[in-house]
């Protein structure tokens, strides 16, 4: 599972979710990001840190800025995880539809 739980410890913070909302919309620097929230460049900072830590987005340097932008492929972890959890989920319906096609055995009580 290497990097879902970095993934989902991303995820889990509003803040860091609208950040990502707001880079699906494309590249943007820092101070452009914190406009719309009442807390500190530093603040913000951080959070950039942690999704760019989990491999959601990455920064380039432009001169003084560092403008962020989504990496293609960053929930890619997340994306196998629930697919191996999918397969195993199939596989158990399967095994119940085969029990109840078969029909149960009758009870001891009821021979």
């Amino acid at each position: 599972m290497d990097g879902v739980q970095e993934i989902f410890t991303a995820l889990a913070d509003p803040t860091r979710r609208a950040l990502l909302a707001r880079l699906a919309e494309g590249e943007a620097g820092v101070m452009e990001l914190a406009e719309p929230f009442e807390m500190s460049q530093p603040a913000i900072s951080r959070h950039l840190k942690v999704l760019e830590d989990a491999g959601l987005i990455a920064r380039r340097v432009d001169g003084a800025r560092r403008p962020c932008r989504l990496v293609s492929g960053g929930t890619a972890p997340v994306e196998h995880w629930l697919e191996e959890l999918r397969r195993v989920f199939a596989a158990n319906y399967e095994r119940l539809d085969a029990l109840l096609a078969a029909g149960l055995p009758p009870r001891k009580d009821e021979t």
